[in-house]
């Protein structure tokens, strides 16, 4: 209806669990109650406190969706293989033209005057420290993908899919060809630095600025729905919003299923590997249940008690295993690999970029399309996660932070990781256990442990990396029901436990009978594909809105 600005700090709530800005803020005055279209219920113990739309819809489809892919499977994994060759195909050109957009849209924040809006008002102070929102930021973001491509999408680029048309380092017979080395090796660095950079962390940094703006400044609940707010007005709280906050729901759920289903091939590689485990759909859906039973846990504990103290404990296990790779690697390689693969990045990065008349589609159309649906579909959950956190930055540094340093952390995992990897398959391409199982017979989730076996201590180190998968399948779980519970309680952040429960439970039962369809693994690509699509639209539409809303906004 109208913006007021705030000049007096307010210490009351907002809305259910969010505190008012402190300071100058422009407040949007609306008519709209936080929970006024909510159903509240008291279930024996249990409370009840649902978005009446958006829950029910949802709910539903989501268990309709579990039980036909139970009961057809094969029908189901037809279905989702041609959704995933249909939207690759024919949409690669708009998932990388989006992708570019939302990088340049955070370096403009970045420069213009309008970084200078600090996130919950004039005077408001971060909530974390430093250590405790990186170590947030990068468990619930990026745990279980650089796990599970830190050392197979290096390896693969170099010697299978040839972006941009950069031979492989191999002969159809396997033999090295000297002369292609160097130039493969800079390519599968940088092609695979590409896919975890600038651009994913410029889709989570869209979402979570604007969600973080029109909650702490605009005093509107955390939901997708109220970025749209100066488009759409007053109808923002109507079937508009109903559909932008289901589309955030199944984009969540399914982007989240996929990283389960990752993850929980992996574990049972690992266990395989190290205890001699058997692999298989059904120990997977073990490994699935089981974790899914831990995150529950940490579920009751709510964010600082369960998801903060579960993410502080990834960093110091990632911290762990990454110093120890890099020490007993070849450490001055690692360093030039480092400083190698990111100019090589930054030098590719526009022709990597580029949306049309590319002719390794391979690589744009099986890889880029796919990860760049897959951010956009977890973008909601990392967003209104790093939204949850990050109240009292400037723009500026919230963007600097989210979007710069990340990336650079994940180009010295690739490094280290990746750079071991193609070190262990050029300097003995005959015995390398990553060539075998990358190269020779793609088998990704056993990657990690094949670089592993190649190093000192592997028997701890594969141990150790089981764990770090469990822990980050947990946190992104946890954290997963935590932000799907929001949107589906009407931007209550607050709301009964037993709601939380729910979603955990139905993450870990679409992860499942993803896995157990016709399609396996594919089946999880096809459905990150199907809801990034029209998710796209809306993080597309999302950047005017977040400029019209900073624009309103007091500099600092």
């Amino acid at each position: 209806m109208s913006e007021t600005p705030q000049t007096e700090p307010n210490e009351t709530e907002i809305s259910e669990g969010i505190p008012a800005p402190e300071g100058a803020s422009e407040i949007i005055e609306t008519d709209y109650e936080i929970g006024q279209d909510n159903f509240e219920a008291q279930i024996g113990p249990f409370g009840l406190d649902v978005h009446n739309p958006v829950f029910a819809i949802s709910g539903a489809v989501v268990i309709a969706f579990v039980f036909y892919t139970l009961a057809l499977p094969e029908q189901a994994g037809s279905i989702f293989s041609w959704l995933f060759s249909f939207a690759t195909k024919t949409f690669d050109w708009f998932f990388l033209g989006a992708a570019n957009i939302f990088v340049i849209f955070c370096l403009l924040l970045i420069v213009t005057p309008l970084g200078s809006v600090r996130l919950g008002g004039a005077e408001a102070t971060p909530d974390y420290g430093y250590p405790g929102w990186f170590a947030m930021l990068f468990a619930a973001g990026m745990g279980i993908g650089l796990m599970f491509f830190g050392v197979l999408e290096p390896v693969y680029h170099m010697a299978v899919s040839s972006p941009l048309g950069v031979p492989s380092p191999f002969d159809a017979d396997g033999n090295l060809i000297p002369e292609n080395v160097d130039a493969a090796k800079a390519m599968g660095l940088a092609a695979t630095i590409f896919h975890w950079g600038l651009h994913p962390w410029a889709i989570y940094a869209v979402m979570a600025l604007a969600l973080a703006l029109f909650s702490y400044n605009k005093g509107l609940p955390l939901t997708v729905r109220s970025a749209f707010y100066p488009l759409l007005g007053e109808r923002v709280w109507g079937w508009w919003g109903h559909i932008i906050d289901i589309l955030a729901v199944f984009a969540t759920l399914f982007g989240l299923a996929t990283s389960l289903g990752f993850g929980a091939q992996q574990v049972n590689a690992g266990l395989n590997h190290v205890f001699g485990l058997p692999i298989g759909a059904t120990m997977q859906v073990l490994i699935i249940t089981f974790i899914t039973a831990i995150a529950l846990v940490s579920v009751v504990r709510g964010l600082d008690g369960g998801v903060k103290v579960l993410s502080e404990i990834n960093m110091v296990l990632a911290a762990a295993l990454l110093i120890f790779v890099l020490l007993v690697g070849p450490t001055l390689m690692i360093f030039s690999d480092f400083g190698s693969g990111l100019w090589n990045y930054l030098v590719d990065l526009v022709p990597l970029s580029n949306p049309v008349g590319r002719e390794d589609t391979d690589f744009v159309q099986g890889w880029t399309s796919f990860y760049w649906a897959w951010w956009i579909s977890w973008s909601p959950f990392v967003g209104m996660f790093i939204a949850r956190v990050s109240r009292g930055r400037t723009v500026r540094e919230f963007v600097i932070c989210v979007l710069i340093i990340p990336s650079l952390v994940c180009v010295l995992w690739m490094a280290v990781f990746g750079g071991v990897a193609i070190d262990q398959v050029l300097s003995d391409p005959a015995t390398s256990q990553v060539k075998a199982n990358v190269i020779d017979s793609y088998n990704p989730p056993l990657s990690l442990f094949a670089m592993l076996e190649g190093l000192p201590l592997s028997s701890i180190t594969s141990v150790l990396a089981v764990v770090l998968v469990i822990v980050f399948f947990v946190t992104s779980s946890d954290s997963g029901s935590l932000v799907i519970d929001t949107i589906t309680a009407g931007g209550k952040v607050d709301a009964p436990v037993p709601q939380r429960v729910f979603w955990a439970c139905f993450e870990g039962a679409v992860a499942i009978v993803l896995l157990l369809s016709a399609g396996g693994l594919s089946s999880l690509q096809s459905m990150v594909i199907s809801t990034g699509l029209p998710f796209t639209l809306v993080l597309l539409v999302m950047c005017i809105a977040i400029w019209r809303g900073l624009q309103a906004e007091r500099r600092v």
